[in-house]
């Protein structure tokens, strides 16, 4: 059965209430006067009501329609993976005060997922609508214009020669394994940080390069070499994390334990491509 709100109250949830009542942050204020709307929650559980025939009226109850439209408004502002938004509400009193789940379970990365997905455009356009509709109504704009600007916007990104690529693919390596060991302790591998040496070595590749004397152009090469040598060790100490995830080795949150995995095997192949180019 899928209805708009949750009706019955917990002890729980005012614990929760009284706790973090003055640690929202202003824009979750804002936001939760608009989310009481009414017609808002129709469309969201009019939406969620075609997944079964009188799902509306029947069967156990499911996440309400509050619930989904605030969790999705949520992990918009955060910019937030589905698997990220379930266990940051978990984890944290003022996001379950936000989404109303307050003492309740929260819904699996999986659900919530799902459910996101069922939004569809046409929904999202009539969500839309009728938050604009909220601001009319509340005088806060007057809603006669709505741009859409879709052009691209310039941003601070370096030039990706294969140095710097080499180092964004070592620091993001080495982010996921730093991630794995403080899950897992001192199981198995132990991590050595070589991001300091391969920073220095890119930026000495960038001072090399401007040095076109074959005295400079021969410390390039030397340069490009450590780099390179730098960037293996850390590639073989990817792979070994990687499988020792695999064989269990390393142990302590499944779920964090199997998103690094996934995180280093899509690396670890881009890294190989740009190191054997060179």
């Amino acid at each position: 059965m899928i209805a708009a709100r949750r009706l019955q109250r917990t002890f729980a949830d005012g614990l929760i209430a009284e706790a973090v009542e003055d640690l929202w942050e202003p824009w979750m204020r804002y936001a939760d006067q608009a989310l009481e709307d009414e017609a808002l929650l129709l469309i969201i559980q009019q939406e969620l009501a075609k997944r079964y025939k009188k799902s509306k009226t029947r069967g156990r109850p499911a996440t309400t329609a509050e619930v989904v439209l605030r969790m999705m408004l949520l992990k918009h502002a955060r910019d937030w993976s589905y698997a990220d938004l379930t266990r940051e509400v978990r984890a944290n009193l003022v996001y379950r005060q936000f989404t109303k789940i307050g003492g309740g379970k929260v819904p699996d990365d999986k659900t919530v997922g799902r459910l996101g997905r069922q939004m569809g455009p046409e929904v999202v356009a009539k969500v839309h609508d009728r938050v604009v509709a909220i601001a009319r109504e509340k005088q806060i704009a007057t809603g006669r214009k709505l741009r859409v600007d879709t052009t691209v916007v310039e941003t601070n990104i370096h030039y990706p020669t294969d140095s710097s690529l080499l180092g964004d693919g070592v620091r993001v390596l080495t982010r996921v394994m730093k991630r794995v060991s403080a899950v897992a302790g001192a199981a198995g591998t132990k991590l050595r940080n070589r991001s300091r040496a391969v920073k220095l070595g890119v930026l000495a590749i960038a001072r090399a390069s401007r040095n076109k004397t074959e005295k400079g152009q021969q410390k390039l090469k030397q340069s490009y070499g450590k780099l390179l040598e730098a960037t293996s060790r850390v590639v073989g100490q990817a792979k070994k994390f990687s499988q020792e995830i695999a064989q269990k080795v390393k142990r302590g949150n499944r779920a964090v334990l199997r998103q690094a995995k996934k995180e280093l095997d899509e690396m670890i192949p881009s890294v190989r491509v740009i190191w054997c180019s060179r």
